[in-house]
């Protein structure tokens, strides 16, 4: 199990990446002591706050479609998450408290954001381009399976596997955020020409967000690029 603050410390960002994208910023934060639980009154609200607030074309929509295209991935196939949340803002089903959370602060402030179980981590986390050979989990047909990303894609991964495809488009099984889940992992990224000011107000209110939830959680954060 990664410790929070030994998480933040090894996130990585690769070479690679950062010369496809060298604008791209990430804000890392680290939840411990969460005390999740289904969707509630407060967290649909949230969620409904978020969509009286969206911006179906704010520019960072478009260069997270550019970012796609740089790596071969189709962003009308495979939309970046953000976009695909404000699409269907006023329509964005409760899962639990914590999801509801970080869903509502990605709407709200137009930035993909990923909410992962720190304790399913093997590894730290890293952003690469991918060989094509790493394993990435999934359900499909109602079974456990395993898929893998297209070589040169740039995908999230720990020393298991790919924990997210596409760079925010869609995260594993293995380490996704349920209701017993303790500690958090939450990924805000952002390019430009969104304000590095922007990123950290989201991790703000995303961090007011999981202290509502459980008062006693321990947040923590580093950002990595955007200075």
């Amino acid at each position: 199990m990664a410790e929070g603050a030994g998480m933040l410390d090894r996130v990585v960002v690769d070479e690679a990446v950062r010369e496809m994208r060298p604008d791209f910023a990430v804000l890392v934060v680290v939840a411990e002591g969460l005390v999740n639980g289904p969707g509630d009154e407060e967290s649909e609200r949230w969620l409904a706050d978020a969509a009286g607030r969206a911006v179906p074309d704010d520019p960072h929509v478009e260069a997270w479609r550019a970012a796609y295209r740089a790596f071969g991935a189709k962003p009308k196939r495979t939309r970046p998450s953000v976009e695909a949340l404000l699409r269907r803002a006023d329509a964005l089903p409760s899962v639990n408290r914590v999801v509801d959370a970080y869903n509502a602060v990605s709407v709200e402030y137009a930035l993909p954001i990923g909410g992962e179980d720190l304790d399913a981590y093997r590894g730290a986390a890293r952003l690469v381009r991918a060989t094509g050979e790493e394993p990435f989990d999934v359900i499909a047909g109602g079974e456990p399976a395993v898929e893998h990303p297209d070589p040169g894609e740039v995908v999230w991964r720990d020393d298991a596997g790919v924990t997210c495809r596409r760079w925010n488009w869609r995260q594993c099984v293995r380490t996704r955020l349920t209701e017993t889940t303790k500690n958090g992992f939450f990924l805000l990224e952002r390019l430009e020409p969104y304000p590095v000011d922007r990123l950290l107000e989201a991790g703000d209110k995303l961090a007011e967000r999981l202290r509502a939830i459980a008062p006693d959680v321990r947040v923590e954060s580093r950002l990595i690029g955007g200075r």
